[in-house]
């Protein structure tokens, strides 16, 4: 493999097991409001991009590559409301999206087919993980600052089941 592909990998593989942490924080602030659906909603999340950078590492095991482990940085753990935190999602998914265009785009340069062929999954997911986002959001755009709207967007998300 390319070794700025590997690089590459490597560095998702990172930003893959910050998602995981960034969801968990996002878990740990809805818990203490006591707004369970939403933090279960965000723990299977966590747990699916857990599975992603596990995705990612076995992939670069498979092809003989190196796997270097980097530093996860800490995820922010306070927002002003539910809203903010969605929103905050969204934005994140986007950029997981974005990095891993970047890499196909790479993977094409270096006309490395296995590693198109699995970023193929990976641009799939990310179209649902945009998706399922943003329909929260949109939902809690249209609760507004009404409780009992909030508290049925959070009956609804925490009957989500793990995939």
């Amino acid at each position: 493999m390319n070794e700025m592909l590997v690089s590459m990998i490597n560095d998702q593989i990172e930003h893959e097991f910050f998602s995981a942490y960034l969801y968990l924080s996002m878990a740990a602030y809805f818990e203490a409001r006591s707004l369970s659906g939403f933090a279960h909603w965000m723990r299977l999340q966590a747990d699916e991009e857990r599975e992603h950078a596990m995705k990612f590492f076995d992939f670069l095991v498979d092809r003989g590559a190196h796997v270097d482990l980097h530093a996860i940085s800490q995820p922010p753990s306070e927002w002003d409301t539910v809203l903010d935190v969605f929103e905050h999602a969204y934005q994140h998914e986007q950029k997981v999206s974005s990095l891993i265009h970047t890499l196909y785009e790479k993977a094409v340069q270096e006309k490395d087919y296995p590693t198109q062929v699995m970023l193929h999954w990976f641009i799939e997911e990310q179209v649902e993980e945009e998706k399922s986002v943003s329909e929260i959001v949109d939902m809690l755009r249209m609760a507004e600052d009404h409780r009992g709207a909030l508290l049925q967007v959070n009956h609804r998300v925490g009957k989500r089941a793990s995939d």
